[in-house]
């Protein structure tokens, strides 16, 4: 009820305004350049608290809208107030019959049939069918005012090509820069465990080589280093690109995380298909780098990830019961920010001091073609 009288109070507040706008592009057509870009605000508040909705910024036409709207809404605001109000005054006036019994016999003549029924019935009659039109005059008075602020008032096609262009370099910076990041991320995975290991294994065989009498129990550290050395390696590999992703799926590539987390993940998996390889890869790094981050920052005791789809979309949401206070600017998750955007995604993170994390990003099925 609430939204149906703000938009009859936009509807009659814009008849209102036409008026005013008809006036001035009648007689203060010199000084448009002046009054057109204040009216034109006007409509966008009223558009925006009234009518529920909210242009885009953009070069607009501002005379044009004005023009424009101006006699759709002084049309509609004046069938939906006069249909309002004469639909009001026969549902009072069958009120009024129904209070004081006074109803009178009213005679219905049509081609070929003749009615008698009481004032009554025709005041309830005409007065419902004069709220529906007063309902579908407002209805269609909305709906024609969204449509012209949205010709007139958005941007045009070449601010429309000239923003995309800015995205798309935009997202193509952030690519590279998210590329840089996972190359120092992996360097720092090699240098402090990999290399590590290696230096420690080259030290057990060099000390067997000089200490003959030591070399067997040497020899059996050594091995044990070179058993971590590959663990490490295939630990480091996983992290970098994980085969299972290619050659079995979203869903089993998942899986794996979840065995190797030491904390609980519960996997819910509702995509029918595989979407296109770039889109699973981000759906991949983007669960991946929720969970490592729930695991080693958030202290999380639980962590529930849902992938899903709506229509043309899939989405991915992990929510953990952590501590909560995740940094969206933090170098993993703006590197997957970045990720997310370059494929025409979005990407969020709700984390409240004390009260968990949920990390989500929704892409398109289909990765974007220009």
């Amino acid at each position: 009820m609430d939204v149906i009288l703000r938009r009859f109070a936009g509807v009659v507040a814009g008849a209102v305004t036409a008026g005013a706008e008809l006036l001035l592009l009648a007689l203060a057509w010199p000084l448009r350049a002046r009054w057109a870009p204040r009216l034109v605000a006007l409509e966008r508040a009223r558009l925006r608290t009234l009518l529920g909705y909210d242009t885009e910024p953009g070069d607009g036409r501002h005379v044009a809208y004005l023009a424009a709207r101006a006699a759709v809404g002084l049309a509609g605001g004046y069938l939906t107030v006069a249909a309002s109000f004469v639909g009001g005054l026969f549902v009072a006036g069958a009120g009024w019959v129904l209070a004081t019994g006074s109803a009178t016999p009213v005679a219905l003549r049509f081609p070929g049939v003749n009615l008698v029924t009481d004032s009554l019935v025709v005041g309830l009659a005409y007065g419902a069918l004069l709220a529906a039109l007063a309902a579908l005059a407002c209805w269609a008075t909305v709906a024609v005012e969204r449509r012209l602020a949205a010709r007139f008032l958005g941007p045009g096609e070449r601010e429309r090509m000239r923003r995309r262009i800015a995205e798309l370099t935009a997202t193509r910076s952030g690519i590279v820069r998210a590329v840089d990041d996972e190359r120092r991320r992996i360097e720092r995975d090699l240098h402090d465990g990999v290399q590590q290991r290696g230096v420690a294994l080259a030290m057990l065989l060099g000390r067997a080589r000089h200490r003959p009498a030591d070399a067997a129990d040497l020899v059996d550290q050594a091995y044990a280093e070179a058993r971590r050395l590959l663990d490490e390696l295939r630990s480091v590999a996983w992290r970098v690109y994980p085969t299972a992703l290619d050659e079995l799926g979203l869903r089993a590539a998942l899986a794996g995380v979840a065995e190797r987390s030491p904390v609980p993940v519960i996997l819910h998996y509702r995509l029918d298909g595989r979407p296109a390889p770039e889109v699973e890869t981000a759906l991949y790094f983007v669960a991946r780098e929720a969970i490592t981050n729930a695991v080693k920052h958030a202290r999380a005791r639980d962590i529930l990830v849902v992938i899903g789809e709506d229509g043309k979309a899939v989405r991915v949401d992990v929510s953990d019961d952590g501590a909560g206070g995740a940094d969206p600017s933090g170098g993993g998750l703006s590197g997957l920010a970045r990720r997310v955007s370059a494929l025409d995604g979005t990407f969020e993170v709700v984390s409240p001091a004390g009260g968990g994390t949920r990390v989500s990003a929704t892409l398109p099925r289909e990765p974007p073609c220009d």
